[in-house]
């Protein structure tokens, strides 16, 4: 941060969320769909699908949900698969499978009602100090502090804060700058116009200085480099993995689907059997199925981006001369892409069946 001898005016924490609060009022968002008769249980699933994704990208998804599982004991209740198909193509599916888990959770050990705290929320699976965070001050009128992604760069800019937020000294300040700035009275809508604020003004490439309530005193705006804060993660170079994804099509179009391990890389989810690139597709698939693996395809290679590697992935098609009856356990399926089955589905397999 400066030093004092560069006369940087910053409001007090009365005044900054006095700003935040009268911008909110004339443009904070209102209408979105969990804004609608707010409940504990939909902004609980609103803040879990706005991790890492854009609220013009969670509506459609929120509304399926909502439609789906109009409570957290119909969440609970429902099958897994079920939840991670109406998840398929937010990604990070961690959250689909905590968010089952904690649905779960409150259900049977709190008779469907979210606990009334930041700690007791935190105890639940998938929902960390932000989130709960989030989840008691909009939704319970508690006083809590947010720290979500808009919100780091909003505190990181207006006070200059040096250092990638990723490390924990530079969250134990943000964190301690987001409480002391928190307001007793509407902090439900400080909450709000905070995430708004950071989404709509304090963008990470186009920040509209020239309309936010706090530029006056944001100390990255008197600096004139607004757009240096948040510092960026250390680059690290990702490293690279290649994979065969084996597509066995039998003659009637049905495609086997295995399901893969609920931990680790689309935990959960329905994929095609995955082989090592040095390997034979098709006589792995001969050593499958039988002699009735035929025929294989070798289609273009692509690449998918997770956020610690990149996956090169070869796809192989291979044509089966007709449908195998030794193969039924519960974690193979045939999936028939005429009547699709609801499934959750990793985005690339999503992809390749759809040109399959």
């Amino acid at each position: 941060m400066p030093t004092a001898d560069q006369k940087i005016s910053i409001s007090t924490p009365q005044e900054f969320s006095l700003a935040v609060l009268n911008w909110y009022d004339q443009h904070g968002r209102k209408h979105l769909p969990w804004q609608q008769d707010i409940t504990p249980y939909k902004v609980w699933i609103s803040e879990v699908m706005l991790q890492q994704t854009q609220v013009a990208t969670v509506i459609p998804y929120f509304e399926r949900f909502m439609q789906e599982f109009p409570s957290v004991h119909d969440l609970a209740s429902a099958e897994q698969d079920k939840v991670l198909h109406l998840w398929t193509g937010l990604g990070y599916y961690a959250r689909a499978r905590n968010l089952h888990a904690c649905a779960k959770k409150v259900s049977t050990d709190f008779a469907g009602e979210f606990p009334m705290s930041v700690e007791g929320l935190v105890e639940l699976p998938g929902i960390g100090r932000s989130t709960a965070g989030a989840i008691a001050s909009i939704s319970m009128g508690i006083n809590a502090a947010i720290l979500d992604g808009n919100v780091k760069r909003v505190l990181c800019r207006y006070y200059a804060v040096e250092g990638w937020p990723g490390t924990n000294a530079v969250q134990k300040q943000l964190w301690e700058i987001a409480e002391r700035l928190t307001p007793s009275e509407r902090c439900n809508h400080y909450t709000q116009a905070m995430m708004d604020m950071g989404a709509t003004l304090c963008t990470r490439s186009k920040p509209q200085c020239g309309i936010c309530p706090l530029a006056p005193t944001c100390i990255a705006n008197q600096q004139g480099n607004p757009k240096d804060y948040p510092n960026s993660k250390p680059k690290k170079e990702k490293p690279e993995k290649f994979v065969q994804l084996i597509m066995l099509q039998a003659p009637n179009g049905f495609i086997l689907l295995e399901q893969r391990p609920q931990q680790g890389i689309w935990g959960g989810l329905w994929s095609f059997p995955e082989l090592p690139m040095e390997e034979d597709a098709l006589k792995h698939s001969q050593a499958l199925v039988g002699d009735i693996a035929t025929e294989q395809k070798i289609w273009p290679a692509f690449r998918h981006t997770f956020s610690h590697y990149h996956l090169h992935i070869q796809p192989v098609l291979i044509q089966l001369s007709k449908k195998p009856t030794t193969i039924g356990e519960n974690t193979q399926h045939w999936y028939n892409p005429a009547e699709p089955s609801e499934l959750g589905l990793a985005a690339p397999v999503k992809t390749l069946l759809a040109k399959l």
